[in-house]
């Protein structure tokens, strides 16, 4: 049929792949969750196809209002929000439950294709460098004062989506190294990570003596970064200190392992690596594993729903579903290149690059890579917030993506 053309059939069949995949695990281990993510998971087609027949520019032309409506629904969080373990970044209505800071991620990257797609947008121009960064600071400095530590996080997949655009890969090698100095200054005695920084430094210099600048800004530069990093190196121990108790040991878990911490900030992640090695190749079979119908496993409809995954369907499964995820997510990126239009190119980056936060965070998470955070896993995590705001993320771009396809220019 002539106007399915376009439309771009293997995303789709992923999403409504991902998304009943999802109610299946849901439902194994919590039925009545299970059915209302199925009553959510219908209430989001709807929203797509409404989504479908809208404009073609609506979005476009939109962009500033929606993200300006995101931005007051968190500040809103405030006076009006519920507190749910320890971060009040709920709204209640009833029986029904919105956490907006998904719905800003979307206004967010909707601004960003915005202003990217601008005429007098240039990333090597230092306004427009910081105009982007507002766009995507002002979202984020309210979501730290929340505090949500894990969705800020996945306010990096913006930067993802700049590096695209012509931001300097060198950002993204400063924050790593930065991170790095401040994780091993936890595990090492910082001084023997400061001997280290020392030693890079030297080499570096000799390694570029004929090639650098010898000039008063390349001197103070090398010379503050060298100083910020042993700083670091010796606030690291002091900055942990400082934290709550529950985000302390959950950085902690990663180096001293989960049964040093197992009745606290250990037990998920003790659990969650019980039940995915308990599944072996093939797993042990729908609603049949042991952990997972005991509820060992708190928060196992939510974000840790993979080691569901991994107990009832094995190593097989599990290879499964994030061979699915990649596909689906390169799938997004492939598309988003293919873009003609500017606008519609940015926004499948910005999309494409939230997912791949969310689904690294939220395995890295279950697995005992990364610290609990409280970031699930797009489309499979049960919440009625979250998935209609990835589904609405979802038709949003794949309806750029048929009108790109249907454009005559």
């Amino acid at each position: 049929m002539k106007w399915t053309e376009g439309i771009d059939k293997l995303g789709l069949g992923l999403y409504f792949l991902l998304c009943i995949f999802a109610i299946a695990n849901i439902y194994s281990v919590e039925p009545s969750s299970g059915t209302r993510q199925a009553v959510w998971f219908g209430v989001s087609v709807f929203v797509g196809i409404i989504i479908f027949f809208t404009r073609n520019k609506f979005f476009e032309n939109m962009a500033a209002i929606i993200y300006i409506f995101g931005v007051l629904l968190l500040i809103g969080l405030f006076p009006f929000g519920t507190e749910v373990l320890g971060q009040k970044n709920w709204y209640k209505f009833g029986p029904v439950s919105l956490q907006p800071v998904e719905f800003a991620k979307l206004g967010t990257a909707l601004m960003l294709a915005n202003y990217v797609s601008s005429p007098d947008f240039n990333l090597n121009n230092r306004k427009s460098l910081l105009t982007a960064l507002a766009i995507i600071g002002i979202p984020g400095v309210v979501v730290l004062m929340i505090p949500d530590v894990g969705s800020l996080l996945v306010f990096i997949a913006f930067f993802i989506a700049l590096y695209r655009e012509g931001l300097s890969g060198m950002l993204f090698g400063i924050g790593f190294i930065f991170a790095a100095v401040f994780l091993v200054s936890l595990a090492v005695n910082p001084i023997y990570v400061v001997i280290a920084i020392a030693l890079i430094a030297v080499l570096y210099i000799l390694f570029n003596l004929y090639r650098m600048h010898w000039d008063i800004i390349s001197i103070s530069s090398i010379a503050g970064s060298i100083i910020l990093l042993c700083g670091l190196a010796f606030a690291s121990p002091h900055i942990l200190e400082k934290l709550p108790k529950h985000q302390r040991e959950r950085i902690e878990v990663l180096f001293k392992g989960e049964k040093a911490f197992r009745d606290t900030s250990g037990y998920n992640l003790l659990y969650s690596k019980t039940a995915i090695g308990s599944g072996g190749l093939l797993g042990k079979g729908y609603r049949e594993g042991s952990v997972t119908q005991g509820k060992f496993v708190p928060e196992q409809s939510t974000d840790y729903i993979f080691c569901t995954v991994g107990e009832e369907w094995g190593f097989v499964g599990s290879a499964a579903l994030v061979l699915c995820y990649m596909l689906y997510i390169g799938r997004i990126y492939y598309l988003a290149e293919k873009q003609k239009s500017t606008f519609n190119r940015a926004f499948g980056y910005c999309f494409a690059s939230i997912l791949l936060m969310h689904f690294s965070i939220n395995l890295g998470m279950v697995m005992g890579l990364f610290p609990t955070v409280g970031i699930p896993l797009p489309y499979f995590s049960y919440g009625g917030s979250s998935l209609l705001a990835f589904s609405t993320m979802t038709f949003i771009f794949f309806k750029l993506n048929y009108s790109d396809k249907n454009s005559l220019v």
